[in-house]
This record gives C-alpha cells, sequence and structure tokens, in this order.
C-alpha cells in the first residue's frame, strides 16, 4: 500500500524538501499552502496523514486542527504538528486535539520520516480504534468468504445523521455513540445470531452483520427497535424535549435526531458477483 501524506506548508523550500524526501522513501506527498488550501485537500484527497505547519498565514495550526476534529470526513486522520514553538502549552495543545505526534523546528528529516513511520503503523490496525471492531479491510475480507458460500445474509447498519451530531456536540459524543451501537448489536448477535456471525466496522458511521437466512429478520428488527430509541438519549434533555436540535439564536436551525437505517439482503435476492457489487448495492438502499 503506498501512503499519502499532505503537507500544509506555508515556506514552499520546506514543503518543496518534504515532497521530495518522502516521495524517494515511497509515499505520495501532497501540498497545501493555507490552511484553507489544507482543509479542503484533506477532505477531498483522503490522506492517510497529515504533517501540519502551526504558523501558516492564513490561519492557525490548532484552528485548522478544530477543524479536521469537527468533520467526520477527517476526524480520524493522525496529524503530526510541525513547528518553532516549543512551550509545554502548545504541545499540549496540540496533543488536545488529538495530534499524534509533536515536531519542533528545525527538525531532522531522518527522525521526522521514523516518526510518520510510526504514526502510520499505530493507524495501520485492521481494527477501528475506537469500537474495536474489524474494519474495512477485514469487513471486505469476510464478505468475499461468504459470497462463496450458498447460504449467508448481510445486514448494513448506518447512523444516519451522525455527522452533523458530531460537528454539533464533538467527537467524545460521538465516540460515546459508537461504542454504544456496538454494544447494541453485540448483544443483539449474541441472543439472535449463530456462532458464526460477524460484525464488521467498514466505515464511520456504517456497521456490517454478516449472518444466515433465518436469523436475519430477527436480528434487523430487534437492532432497529433497540437503535432507534437509544439515539435519543444522546441529546440534552432540552433537545430531548423538543424532539430536535436548535441551532443559532435569530434563525434557527431544526437539526433531527440520528436515526438509523438498515439494508438486509440474503442470497437469492439480486445477483451479485463480488464484494464491490454488493458494497454497491447497500450504499444505494441505503440511500432509499
Amino acid at each position: 500500500m503506498k501512503y499519502t501524506i499532505l503537507v500544509i506548508e506555508d515556506d514552499p523550500d520546506t514543503a518543496e524538501m518534504l515532497r521530495v524526501y518522502f516521495g524517494a522513501q515511497g509515499y505520495n506527498v501532497i501540498a497545501a499552502p493555507t490552511g484553507k488550501i489544507g482543509i479542503e485537500k484533506a477532505r477531498n484527497e483522503k490522506p492517510n496523514l497529515i504533517l501540519l505547519d502551526v504558523r501558516l498565514p492564513d490561519m492557525d495550526g490548532f484552528e485548522i486542527g478544530q477543524h479536521l476534529q469537527s468533520d467526520i470526513r477527517t476526524s480520524r486522520l493522525p496529524v503530526i504538528f510541525v513547528t518553532e514553538r516549543r512551550g509545554r502549552d502548545d504541545r499540549i495543545s496540540g496533543l488536545k486535539l488529538g495530534a499524534v505526534d509533536y515536531v519542533t523546528k528545525p527538525f531532522d528529516v531522518q527522525e521526522l520520516r521514523l516518526r510518520v513511520r510510526n504514526a502510520l503503523r499505530r493507524v495501520g490496525s485492521q481494527n477501528n480504534p475506537v469500537t474495536g471492531l474489524p474494519g474495512e479491510k477485514i469487513t471486505s475480507d469476510r464478505v468475499s468468504l461468504i459470497l462463496e458460500s450458498t447460504d449467508w445474509s448481510t445486514l448494513s447498519i448506518t447512523v444516519q445523521g451522525l455527522d452533523k451530531f458530531n460537528e454539533i456536540y464533538g467527537f467524545v459524543a460521538r465516540d460515546d455513540v459508537l461504542r454504544a451501537v456496538v454494544l447494541t448489536l453485540t448483544s443483539a448477535v449474541d441472543e439472535l445470531g449463530s456462532i458464526d456471525d460477524f460484525i464488521g466496522h467498514p466505515a464511520e458511521n456504517r456497521f456490517i452483520i454478516l449472518t444466515v437466512p433465518n436469523k436475519l429478520n430477527k436480528l434487523k428488527q430487534k437492532i432497529e427497535h433497540r437503535l432507534n430509541q437509544a439515539m435519543t438519549y444522546f441529546y440534552p434533555i432540552h433537545d430531548r424535549e423538543a424532539g430536535y436540535v436548535q441551532l443559532g439564536d435569530d434563525e434557527r436551525e431544526e437539526v433531527p435526531f440520528m436515526h438509523i437505517a438498515t439494508v438486509a439482503i440474503s442470497v437469492g435476492d439480486v445477483q451479485i458477483s463480488g464484494t464491490d457489487e454488493l458494497m454497491q448495492y447497500l450504499n444505494r438502499r441505503k440511500r432509499l
């Protein structure tokens, strides 16, 4: 796998040096000279790691870190702050924003390479770091295996509105939601599933259960009932009483609560030739 590093750095000489050096190490390197461009590239280019300068012409690096944390598309990207600031408070500020490392200038580029490598190894685990469930690759591998069987079913569970919830209440509250979903799924599978059932977490707001056809409907009904009931309890009492989240002072935006969308499919329901086709089918059905 070829990792992509996003370098958010306004000094063209430093940015070019990092591009050339890490490119020679086998990385794909993309650069952004401002915070605004860096945030856009983080969202659109899907890098594996970000090297973030703290002093930029348009935004403070810590402010960029807050933007990355508040967006579900970028909240789990590992960030290494690179800066002249050596103060303890600055380092703590970076770590509070979820930074995996903090490097001061001038830096030894070989030491930086080792820090990048170690950070990628830590986040490269095939299990989701919050839920502990198998991530995208393992889930995809298990789907490939069950498609070879003649007796399989898949239940896709999506937490609709999780990105907006994260934007309003923060990543700590979002992680609490994800862990609660896992407890519900594992409890339902233990109660109603089969011994070989598999639960995966291939995307931020999405879970997959692999089971057998005669277990599918009861699992689906139980999970929908439990999770849709549970979602309201993650909101403050005044929001629960209103039935939605109110944003703004003058023109109020009414944000609906999170809810659960499920898609169930069993062998024979549709013609599926491979893992990618199954995942695309589940994505299409989720939006219906």
